[in-house]
Formats: structure tokens, C-alpha cells, sequence
């Protein structure tokens, strides 16, 4: 066989297409082979990378020495919570402690009761000295005296009632009086209209009962501002003339509340 048909031969496994030389010219070797074998390391690189990070991926503790399958066994605590089991221990001579009731005394209410009977009592017996001093000192005519024989007969005007109540200004508050040794709030109001004549009850309410409400605009000094429990005179300017509380005397002061009536007298 020639040295061209040697060439012009193919290998049975060989693909590639045959190719024609001239005798005595050097022969290229063909390279379908040889890019066969890059593409064989190539895939073996790939392999070995996909192999290294498959290892580090892997727990640490698959790799850590000393890690067996009991630490991942369940612990007895953790059983014993699931179970809801327990386990207490009691001295044996628990069984054998008398426990006794704490000492303690409670106040009932008959003490209760009785206890404020006497603070009542004592606050009527401290009034009644007061009523008696204050009565003592005070030789004056009292409401009875007026209405038997009043100084300004003949009708009354608010402006008249209003000039007599400023006299008793700095008289001081007694409860239950009603002569200038003493005036509460009811008595001061009754004492002055006496001397007009005109008859009230020594009570607050009962004292709004006797006259005609009317709207603040036009209230007029003379006229009674009526509030639950407490009078006095209506001042002008949103203001009262009264006998405020104990340890106060007879005053002027602003009205401090938007609970109360304008009540006037003779109307």
C-alpha cells in the first residue's frame, strides 16, 4: 500500500472527514480526538466542584468528633413535660405540722355604728355650747323681736333688703345662728328680711320656696341665689353676699358654681 492510501484510509471510529495529501507532504493529524478529551476534563472539573461544595454544605455536626446519635436522643426533661409528669418531694413530718390562725382582730359594724353615734353626738353637744355662748353674747332683738315689731315697716325694695345686709359683713359663721352674734347661711337671710317684716323659714330651700325664680340677667342685688343647701344674696356681677362656713365670717365672693337659682322675694 502506498504512502497516499495509508493517508486516504479511515478509521473505522474516526468521524472526521478524510483528507487528501500529496506524497511525500507531511500529515496533519486530525483533531476531533483531542477536543473529545477537553470536554471529558472539562465535566471531570465540574464533578470535583460539585463534590467540594456538596462536603462543605454538609452540618457540622456530621463532621464534628465526639457527636454521636445521642445528641439528638430526647432528654428525660423533655419527656417528662410532654408526660406532664412530676416529681415533688415532701418532708415526712409535714404530714405532722398544726397550722394555727393568724391573730388578727376585725372592727364589726355595731362598733362601727356606735363609733359614729358618738362622733354625732359630740358634734350636737359642740354646737349647742357654741349656740349658748353666741346667745349670751348677743342682747339684741332676735327674729321673733323684728317680726313683732319691725324697724322698716311698710313693704320693702331689694335695694333697701341689700343695704341692710351689708351691715353684718364680718360677722362670724355659727351654725344654726341667726342673730349678728352669729349668722349661718339661712339665718343671715332670715334675720335681715325680719326687719322688713317679712317671715322665712330658717332653711334654705325653704327660703327659694317662698319667693318667684327669675333669669340671671335680671337679678338685681337683694334677690336670694338658692343652692342645694346654702343662700345668700345675690351681689351683683355674678357675686353673693352670705355666711360662707364655719371659721368664716359674713363676705362678698364670686359665685363658684353654675348650680343655683335667682330667687326673688315679694313678686
Amino acid at each position: 500500500m502506498t504512502l497516499a492510501q495509508l493517508h486516504n484510509r479511515r478509521d473505522p471510529q474516526d468521524n472526521s472527514r478524510t483528507i487528501a495529501a500529496a506524497p511525500g507532504a507531511a500529515i496533519e493529524k486530525s483533531k476531533p480526538r483531542a477536543k473529545r478529551r477537553g470536554v471529558a476534563s472539562n465535566l471531570t472539573v465540574m464533578a470535583v466542584a460539585v463534590g467540594l461544595v456538596a462536603t462543605v454544605a454538609l452540618p457540622a455536626y456530621a463532621s464534628a468528633p465526639g457527636v454521636g446519635e445521642q445528641a439528638f436522643a430526647e432528654s428525660d426533661v423533655n419527656r417528662a413535660m410532654k408526660a406532664g409528669e412530676q416529681e415533688v418531694t415532701v418532708d415526712k413530718k409535714a404530714a405532722t405540722i398544726t397550722v394555727a390562725r393568724d391573730g388578727y382582730s376585725a372592727t364589726t359594724k355595731a362598733s362601727i355604728d356606735a363609733a359614729a353615734a358618738a362622733a354625732a353626738a359630740q358634734a350636737a353637744a359642740t354646737a349647742a355650747a357654741e349656740m349658748s355662748a353666741y346667745s349670751a353674747a348677743f342682747s339684741g332683738p332676735s327674729v321673733g323681736d323684728l317680726l313683732a315689731n319691725p324697724p322698716f315697716p311698710g313693704g320693702f325694695d331689694l335695694g333697701a333688703v341689700y343695704n341692710v345686709a351689708l351691715q353684718y359683713q364680718g360677722v362670724p359663721y355659727v351654725y344654726g345662728g341667726n342673730t349678728p352674734a352669729g349668722f349661718d347661711c339661712s339665718g343671715y337671710v332670715q334675720y335681715v328680711f325680719a326687719q322688713f317684716g317679712v317671715s322665712l323659714p330658717h332653711s334654705s330651700s325653704g327660703q327659694g320656696a317662698m319667693g318667684t325664680p327669675i333669669s340671671i340677667a335680671d337679678a338685681q342685688p337683694g334677690d336670694l341665689v338658692i343652692m342645694d343647701g346654702h343662700d345668700g344674696f345675690y351681689a351683683g356681677n355674678g357675686n353673693i353676699l352670705h355666711a360662707p362656713y364655719e371659721g368664716a365670717s359674713v363676705r362678698i365672693q364670686p359665685i363658684w358654681t353654675g348650680d343655683y337659682t335667682i330667687v326673688r322675694l315679694g313678686i
